[in-house]
């Protein structure tokens, strides 16, 4: 009988380690997780062993440098699941702005030497490269959702997708909308639910950051913007930014400035 332990790995990519932190956060489930499976590589809690076979692999972070493209490509070989963490790993985060501008021209304008930049011309997610067994959206992901995935994956049970928008949890939280009680440009209507409705439990516009609804009418949303005064520029700014690259928004946004979406 085999009494070994699920093996675990979290990589990083392009990404500012928030979502990595959302393992560490954890606090006594995290002890209680490492006791139930082998953390074999996650370099900011100690193990380091990029390339050891495992059940799960949990990837932060877009792919931005060909160095990048060809270590996704070995964790996808080394595992039996594949799980992104966070808005980077699943739309290519703040990072893919520059799919929306000459690249070559930053590095230009920042670097004295550009040529020995070793950077890809766009901030792509990790489904762009590789098979992708589950996506956790989120800026950044809770730990309740990792610990989530953990148990469906390990126990072959289908994993629960966060289906409502974020207007649905205010109401669950009788939140007074800020759209309409404020004007506010709130992208609540189009973004998918998992924060609580954080930011309009403050009086603040939701920024999208638990990326696309299922079904959202992003163009629709970005014509009420205009309705609450909004100019384009300013609505293509509501829509490309965290989750940016995402279809729906970067259609939505790029119309704005004229321009079309691949």
């Amino acid at each position: 009988m085999n009494n070994a332990r699920p093996r675990i790995a979290v990589h990083k990519f392009a990404s500012c380690d928030g979502c990595q932190l959302a393992f560490l956060n954890l606090g006594e489930d995290l002890l209680a997780l490492a006791q139930a499976v082998e953390i074999v590589h996650f370099a900011e809690a100690g193990p380091v062993d990029p390339d050891a076979a495992v059940d799960i692999a949990f990837i932060e972070g877009s792919i931005s440098t060909p160095e990048d493209a060809e270590r996704v490509r070995r964790v996808r070989a080394n595992s039996r699941y594949l799980v992104t963490v966070g808005a980077c790993a699943t739309s290519g985060g703040l990072q893919a702005l520059r799919n929306f501008a000459d690249a070559r021209e930053w590095l230009a304008a920042i670097y004295a030497k550009p040529e020995y930049i070793q950077s890809l011309a766009t901030s792509t997610p990790i489904s762009s490269h590789v098979k992708v067994d589950l996506e956790l959206w989120g800026c950044p992901v809770s730990g309740r959702q990792l610990l989530a995935a953990t148990r469906s994956l390990l126990f072959a049970v289908p994993p629960w997708y966060e289906k409502d928008k974020v207007c649905l949890e205010c109401k669950r939280h009788q939140n007074v909308c800020v759209m309409v009680a404020k004007g506010a440009p709130c992208l609540g209507p189009v973004t998918r639910a998992g924060c609580g409705a954080l930011c309009p439990a403050f009086r603040r516009d939701c920024y999208a950051c638990y990326g696309p609804a299922e079904n959202p009418n992003a163009e629709s949303l970005a014509r009420r913007f205009e309705g609450l005064g909004l100019m384009p520029e300013a609505v293509a700014r509501r829509f490309l930014f965290i989750n940016g690259a995402a279809p729906a928004f970067a259609e939505a946004g790029l119309k704005r400035r004229g321009k079309p979406h691949d």
